[in-house]
């Protein structure tokens, strides 16, 4: 078998040939979890920047647009000393402290502000304000989570585009109902991808085959829930990533035993008496709490391959599908500085360990929204050592109790994976590391 650092090293030179051949006007690449998208831009960025050709940049969220400054601008320093980044941003926007010592980066609301900049980088929100200008370069960063009709709107800006994504995670959100919509060729509530292959099917489509965030025990379980048609492998085999813990367990919590089950295996389930309650489940909040702060408690150490390191507040993440949840459990934690968000707000981010509370936890119904498979792609594939989920009892009995059946369209693309399946496929092997609570 090939290398997972050749194979990947050998995808990635097949796009930036088709990129820079001419042949095509745009590119597609799909992406599973931490298989290097980020990465895979700034070379971009770099390799067209090299060259002395102006590029725009299009990202999702600020925290992405600031990641890729962050990234991108040592390494165009070195290529180009002369070249400047533009960072394209709301009026009275205020840089970030962590991009204040970049003296090739310039911020400002409008292009006069920029100066010229080589590469011009901003949200697509940010770019639907821009008019009577036109690059020959566009990178679309996260472009699954783009709306088609955001893409409609910027495409006069731009020549040729490399569009990169991750087809498994979360679609674009909208608060507007799309009934209106389904099954037509320009649906805007679609995501930019979906709609530009189905428009342009002749656009080369490339797949990066390793994920180099998840560790080995996510391999199988994460590809057959979420990217079943096309799979990937993880770049680490088994044995190569460990969780141990400084400091031993007194008294055997349930906290402490879902640790060391899924310190050993990747994975673990805190498994709650079955009772359907309020979403904000006070029983179930306190044990993701309890859970994140054994951890921290115990000095949890990550190894990967022969380097190691504690795993602080600031590597690990707790997840939740409800704003209202990540409130509860923000309170219950208390001072304990960790990351605790919603899966929108953790998709593109990566820790040594998560936790996170089931969408379907103590549910009576299994509504499209808990079944979204993106959703709970997301909070499954943040960790590079170890998973655990908190849920109460009898989700599987419920997922029995609500089969798919959202109504079929004409015309519409069925989207893959089914959420149905995905859950079922996730809860199936969690079981086998499960801790009653």
């Amino acid at each position: 078998m090939t290398a997972p650092a050749v194979a990947a090293a050998s995808v990635t030179a097949a796009i930036l040939a088709d990129l820079l051949s001419g042949e095509h006007r745009g590119v597609v690449v799909d992406s599973p979890p931490g298989a290097g998208k980020s990465t895979l831009v700034v070379r971009a960025a770099l390799e067209l920047a090299g060259s002395g050709q102006p590029l725009m940049i299009v990202a999702q969220t600020n925290e992405q647009v600031d990641d890729l400054i962050l990234r991108l601008a040592p390494d165009l320093a070195v290529i180009r000393p002369e070249a400047r980044i533009g960072r394209l941003s709301r009026a009275g926007f205020v840089a970030p402290a962590r991009l204040g010592a970049l003296a090739n980066v310039v911020v400002g609301s409008g292009l006069p502000d920029l100066g010229d900049p080589l590469v011009t980088i901003a949200t697509a929100a940010k770019w639907a304000h821009v008019r009577d200008r036109t690059w020959p370069w566009a990178i679309v960063d996260e472009a699954y989570q783009m709306r088609s009709d955001a893409l409609l709107t910027l495409a006069p800006r731009f020549e040729r585009a490399l569009f990169v994504g991750d087809p498994g995670q979360l679609d674009p959100f909208s608060t507007v109902e799309n009934d209106r919509w389904r099954g037509l060729l320009w649906d805007p509530m679609q995501s930019a991808v979906s709609v530009l292959l189905r428009n342009n099917p002749s656009v080369p489509v490339h797949r990066l085959p390793v994920s180099w965030r998840l560790p080995y025990s996510a391999q199988d379980v994460v590809a057959s829930a979420f990217y079943p048609y096309t799979g990937f492998r993880t770049g680490t085999g088994p044995g190569e990533r460990e969780l141990t813990f400084a400091a031993s367990a007194l008294g055997r919590t349930p906290a402490d035993e879902v640790l060391a089950v899924a310190a050993e295996s990747g994975w673990g389930l805190l498994e709650l008496p079955a009772r359907h309650t309020m979403r904000t489940d006070a029983s179930a909040v306190q044990a993701v709490a309890d859970v994140t702060t054994r951890l921290l408690q115990r000095g949890a150490v990550a190894r990967s391959g022969s380097s190691s390191g504690p795993v602080g507040p600031d590597r690990i993440a707790v997840g939740a599908a409800h704003r209202d949840q990540v409130a509860a459990i923000r309170a219950a934690l208390g001072p304990v500085p960790v990351t605790v968000d919603t899966a929108n707000r953790l998709q593109g981010r990566e820790y040594e360990v998560t936790v996170f509370l089931h969408p379907l936890s103590g549910r009576r119904d299994a509504t499209a929204f808990h079944l979204e498979a993106g959703r709970l792609c997301v909070l499954a594939s943040r960790h590079r050592q170890a998973c655990v989920v908190v849920a109460r009892a009898g989700i599987r009995d419920l997922l029995d109790a609500h089969p798919s059946s959202a109504p079929v369209h004409l015309g519409d693309p069925v989207k893959f994976p089914d959420g149905w399946a995905a859950n079922q496929t996730m809860m199936a092997h969690l079981e086998n590391h499960r801790v009653r609570g």
